[in-house]
């Protein structure tokens, strides 16, 4: 059995703890955070302020880091270079730059696994979205759209300041809500070319992150892609995915693969198992990635979603914000990494 540890008790962490103490190939020994007050959030095992103290003092097969995102790098790399498995929240790291360095971390570790967390990839939905494109059924991708209209008030950046923080972030409503969207993208279209990109702050919260971005995409297979993700909506609209074939057009949204049938009537394919509670946007398919990463760690198998998978999520983020900073279109061989400012936004 598998000997795990969290780091980070935060919002997400419940979600991780709850697929942990109910996989029988895990056992939960011990937890970090630095806030002395959570200690009584998971009963029965040993608990740390320090995570380096329990990287030292426990005996660990595997990691999860549930932390800001600007302690994903460092503290991964501190697991890693013990030996110990990472099971990472997303984002990947903070930017493309960084993000290379894990990439760099984990080809230099290959007896140790990084597991990053695009839990929406195992959605039933998606799986058989992703059947349907290998199939050709319809033809080839000529156009994919990805759309979130969430809501975050202000007391959402004020409980947590570092969400409105650039340094500390990475970014806003882009590396925050919709990070998963520009994964599936990616994953749906297959390498980007091109990305000419907008971010704006529709919200006067005065922090430094944007909460609105749109961008136009071009992948290297020639379909275009529109992206737009806001914070500033009225509250948490379903998420929409849409791929346009050259002979059918198939949508999902509300947790459902729909599709129009020769009488243009929506006709349902396939539908996501839902989370229950307040989070149910996190999506149901945790456990299953979960359990998917430990089978990978017991097996030594590679079928996981590495570092270098996680990367090009963060590359279509820098590059629209680049693209917006200097106002034109991006080839994303061509990101300046370094760039990270969001300058007259």
């Amino acid at each position: 059995m598998l000997k795990i540890a969290v780091i980070g008790l935060g919002d997400i962490s419940g979600i991780h703890l709850s697929a942990i103490l109910a996989n029988p190939k895990a056992e939960l020994v011990a937890v970090s955070d630095i806030d002395e007050t959570r200690r009584e959030i998971v009963q029965g095992v040993n608990f740390y302020t320090d995570y380096q103290e329990m990287l030292e003092q426990e005996s660990l097969d595997c990691v999860h880091i549930c932390l800001p995102h600007y302690l994903h790098y460092p503290v991964t790399k501190a697991c890693v270079e013990k030996g110990i498995h990472v099971f990472q929240e997303k984002p990947l790291a903070l930017n493309t730059e960084e993000g290379l360095k894990l990439v760099r971390l984990e080809e230099a570790n290959q007896k140790v696994k990084i597991g990053v967390c695009f839990q929406n990839r195992l959605n039933e939905t998606v799986e058989k979205l992703q059947q349907i494109i290998h199939s050709n059924e319809y033809g080839q991708i000529v156009g994919i759209k990805g759309i979130v209209t969430w809501a975050r008030p202000k007391s959402y950046y004020d409980k947590k300041p570092w969400r409105g923080k650039l340094d500390l972030a990475g970014g806003g409503v882009m590396i925050n809500q919709s990070i998963h969207t520009l994964d599936l993208m990616q994953l749906f279209g297959g390498e980007v070319a091109t990305i000419r990109g907008s971010v704006d702050q529709l919200l006067d919260y005065g922090i430094e992150t944007e909460d609105t971005a749109t961008a136009k995409i071009v992948f290297e297979n020639g379909a275009n892609g529109f992206f737009f993700a806001t914070n500033a909506n009225g509250n948490n609209s379903s998420v929409e995915l849409q791929i346009i074939f050259e002979n059918q057009k198939l949508t999902i949204k509300d947790n459902r693969l729909t599709m129009l049938d020769e009488n243009g009537k929506k006709v349902m394919i396939e539908e996501d198992t839902k989370l229950d509670g307040s989070k149910f946007y996190y999506g149901a398919s945790h456990k299953k990635l979960i359990d998917t990463f430990y089978t990978c760690i017991i097996a030594n198998s590679q079928d996981y979603i590495h570092a270098k998978d996680a990367l090009p999520s963060l590359q279509m983020i820098d590059a629209i914000i680049q693209s917006s900073n200097e106002k034109r279109e991006i080839r994303i061989d061509d990101i300046l990494i370094s760039n990270r400012s969001l300058g007259d936004m």
